[in-house]
């Protein structure tokens, strides 16, 4: 299972790709807001930042951005989305899983510019992303989670209806928001979790870890010839 990093701030991504080996990035308005930076320039940082360790190619890393939320209709969807595809080959476009959004997703993939359905609450909704053949869907789990919802058994859910079909669209589990979910994702099968750095750093902690290691240090101190 491959990992994400949801950010637009270029210290949290290098760090992440450097540090931790990240996959890849999504972005959305909010950290777009947060980077602190204007639209153009955030996402024109990225792909400098992309050149600049030679990872061009969206095999290679893959960035999810999304186009403005506030278009309405496919034809203006598809129109922004060549523009910022155009940007970057690494770029993939986020589309919200509404009417005028999944209808832009097919026809943008017809053309051949790759998208990132998000804003999926729903196994039908991602059924639809699957069927048109989107590179990426995007199932939320956080915002589910916080309602009460069973979010272990909507992803099991949606995993097993896309190994049935057949899609190959990949699942990106969404807005996770602790280790428990990312250990949880990747023994339903998904293929790449997306989080903040927080989230990373803190999964990869444990407190028995630094309790382990205070006993070894203490048993080399205490061992002749030390």
């Amino acid at each position: 299972m491959r990992f994400f990093l949801d950010s637009a701030k270029l210290d949290e991504i290098d760090k992440a790709y450097k540090c931790y080996g990240i996959d890849g990035v999504t972005t959305n308005p909010k950290h777009i807001m947060n980077s602190g930076k204007e639209f153009m320039v955030a996402i024109t940082d990225i792909a400098n930042w992309i050149k600049d360790n030679h990872l061009e190619g969206m095999d290679k890393f893959p960035v999810s951005v999304e186009i403005n939320p506030h278009l309405e209709t496919a034809e203006e969807i598809i129109q922004q989305a060549k523009k910022i595809s155009a940007l970057c080959e690494n770029f993939v476009i986020k589309i919200p899983c509404n009417l005028e959004g999944v209808k832009a997703a097919k026809l943008l993939e017809e053309q051949g510019v790759r998208t990132n359905v998000t804003l999926v609450f729903s196994p039908s909704q991602a059924i639809q992303a699957g069927r048109i053949h989107a590179k990426f869907v995007s199932p939320f789990l956080g915002w589910k989670e916080n309602s009460g919802e069973d979010t272990y058994a909507y992803m099991a859910q949606l995993v097993n209806i896309y190994k049935e079909k057949g899609y190959e669209t990949e699942i990106i589990a969404a807005a996770v928001r602790n280790g428990k979910q990312i250990a949880d994702m990747a023994e339903l099968g998904c293929d790449i979790v997306t989080a903040g750095l927080s989230v990373y750093e803190e999964s990869f902690k444990h407190p028995f870890t630094n309790y382990g290691l205070g006993v070894f240090c203490d048993a080399w101190d205490h061992t002749k010839g030390n």
